[in-house]
């Protein structure tokens, strides 16, 4: 079975001071997208570099999620080290994915030069960081996931396959 692994990072969602937000709208967005089977792996942890690191690294190289998608703690603030937590797990960085998704945020808000989403490669696991709110997350996945099952192919991962009404997945030569 495919594994996704869905991490939000939220001090005040892990605490249970606000409902989390993120990870569903990552799942909803998934399962109107992907038309393969797969299943979800999902956590809500703290801001906190150490725990983002070993949570990753258990959903890429435990779990065997191919494709992990976190929202949150990719803004400026102290505590947003979720950038910083994936570059430390990943052999290699796709800086494009930040560039896109950011390019494409800032038709909405001109805040979004202050977002540092990124994407990185962990074995046969691809890593994208995506913003906190919910429709900011919708509109950076519409942006990047034509390029994610190709990417996924590419590391040894298995065949995504995507509802081509919402997303049509790139493959070279297809």
């Amino acid at each position: 079975m495919i594994r996704i692994g869905v991490l939000t990072v939220s001090d005040r969602a892990s605490r249970g001071e606000y409902p989390d937000k993120g990870g569903p709208a990552i799942l909803e967005f998934l399962k109107d997208v992907l038309t393969c089977a797969w299943e979800p792996h999902a956590l809500v942890i703290p801001d906190e570099q150490e725990h983002i690191e070993a949570t990753l690294k258990a959903m890429c190289d435990d779990e065997g999620c191919c494709f992990v998608v976190t929202t949150g703690g990719t803004g400026p603030a102290r505590r947003d080290v979720t950038p910083e937590a994936t570059e430390a797990v990943c052999e290699k960085m796709l800086p494009g994915f930040g560039e896109l998704m950011r390019a494409v945020s800032l038709k909405s808000v001109p805040t979004a030069i202050l977002s540092r989403q990124t994407a990185g490669i962990r074995g046969r696991s691809l890593i994208v960081n995506l913003p906190g709110k919910p429709s900011a997350i919708r509109e950076c996945l519409l942006a990047v996931m034509p390029a994610v099952p190709y990417c996924v192919d590419l590391i040894g991962g298995p065949y995504l396959t995507t509802n081509e009404a919402v997303v049509k997945a790139f493959r070279p030569g297809q």
